[in-house]
């Protein structure tokens, strides 16, 4: 016989006699597990006949509907449904007469709710955090790279670099709080902290020679076209017919700025460019870093390269001075703490937002180059130069734009 549902919801195995209701049940046996109409639910079976003699199976209700044995104490329900279910009285049977007889209990009351959570604190988006880290970092480094043009006329190109190294990689030492900085790909961050020395060592001679600071970076500006131009063999990037012909219209612009007769028409913004070449280089093998080493690893091989290669390149490149003045020490201690804090900055940024949304604000240092070349040097560029600038930053900018746009087309197409 099959069981009706209305009696199984009021059934209640008890341990002592099952009941529908108020009416006693006979327990004719247990089967086995898995037998009979329980098979299905796996649970043994209670054999019953009620007051007519009619015969019902019945599964054994789970250890949540049971209730517990005289004595054992009463679970705490979680809601008012379960408390009000738990105050169903038991049925005992009396002595002598066979009629039961209804126990009284006391209903549980529910748990008080808890009291609601304070509003969350509204949180900085990851985005603007990150620029304002990318652009204290270019602001720090613009900073430091004038303290070192101040400084080049007494201690030289190769002493500078050693300072750089020593104070840099010490303040990225600090900084890392006891981080491991051991490198996983050697050998790449090895070739890439040398040729970046090589870069600065560029640089420091363009300085020395009394370049003024926003024309050498007008001149950087050109580093993200190089670096679009590698992309394609060294990490198999599609490029297409518009970044193609942006890049073009970029390039055209550093002719503008190198015209003959000219600002800078001179050999060291011709060796300038060629250390911009290799800097897009290092950049490039930095993306390829950044897949097994952190940020702080390679910023810190970085700056502790410049030491012995400033101590190689000292009988070339001897300072004027042995000992320079109090002033310069002061600004060759901030050319190093300074460059270790801004590459902090730097990786900061990008652990907590897209490349995309940062790469512009490189060309901020233009900006800064343009005011501290004003206010310690009264250097100003030339109109052709600042032409040149805006072109060239133009076409980056749209080869950002379209590097945006294929990734917004890749992962709607990742998504059908």
């Amino acid at each position: 016989m099959s069981r009706p549902g209305a009696r199984l919801a009021a059934f209640r195995y008890r341990g002592q006699r099952p009941a529908i209701g108020g009416s006693p049940l006979t327990l004719l046996g247990r089967p086995k597990e898995g037998q009979g109409e329980g098979q299905s639910e796996g649970r043994i079976l209670l054999e019953t006949r009620d007051p007519q003699g009619a015969t019902c199976r019945w599964p054994r209700p789970p250890l949540s509907d049971r209730q517990p044995r005289a004595g054992a104490p009463m679970p705490r329900p979680a809601s008012a449904s379960v408390s009000a279910a738990a105050s169903v009285s038991a049925s005992a049977t009396a002595s002598g007469s066979g009629a039961p007889v209804p126990r009284a209990t006391t209903p549980i009351a529910a748990a008080p709710p808890l009291p609601a959570a304070p509003p969350a604190r509204p949180v900085l988006d990851d985005a603007v955090r990150g620029i304002g880290f990318i652009a204290l970092g270019y602001a720090i480094i613009a900073c430091a790279d004038a303290a070192v043009k101040w400084a080049l006329p007494q201690v030289g190109p190769a002493a500078a670099m050693i300072w750089r190294g020593v104070f840099g990689a010490i303040a990225i030492a600090l900084l890392a709080r006891g981080a491991s900085l051991r490198p996983v790909n050697g050998r790449l961050i090895a070739g890439r902290s040398l040729l970046h020395c090589a870069v600065t060592l560029v640089y420091y001679i363009a300085w020395v020679r009394a370049m003024p600071l926003a024309d050498s970076y007008a001149v950087t500006a050109a580093a993200p076209l190089l670096m679009t131009l590698l992309a394609i063999p060294l990490l198999g990037e599609a490029v297409g017919w518009r970044r193609w012909t942006s890049t073009g219209v970029g390039f055209a612009g550093v002719l503008v700025m190198l015209q003959p007769d000219g600002a800078l028409w001179r050999w060291e913004a011709a060796m300038l460019l060629g250390g911009v070449g290799f800097l897009a280089l290092t950049r490039i093998w930095t993306r390829l870093l950044t897949r097994t080493d952190s940020p702080a690893t390679i910023a810190f091989w970085l700056l502790l390269a410049h030491i012995p290669v400033g101590l190689l390149l000292l009988p070339f490149f001897p300072p004027p001075r042995l000992l320079p003045d109090a002033p310069t020490v002061l600004a060759l201690v901030f050319l190093g703490t300074a460059n270790g804090a801004a590459h902090f900055l730097f990786a900061r940024a990008f652990a907590i937002a897209p490349v995309s949304v940062l790469a512009p604000f490189e060309y901020t240092t233009l900006v800064w180059g343009l005011v501290l070349g004003l206010l310690i040097w009264g250097e100003f560029p030339a109109a052709a130069t600042l032409a040149g600038a805006g072109i060239v930053i133009a076409a980056g900018l749209y080869n950002l734009h379209r590097e945006r746009v294929r990734a917004r087309e890749a992962r709607m197409g990742a998504a059908r």
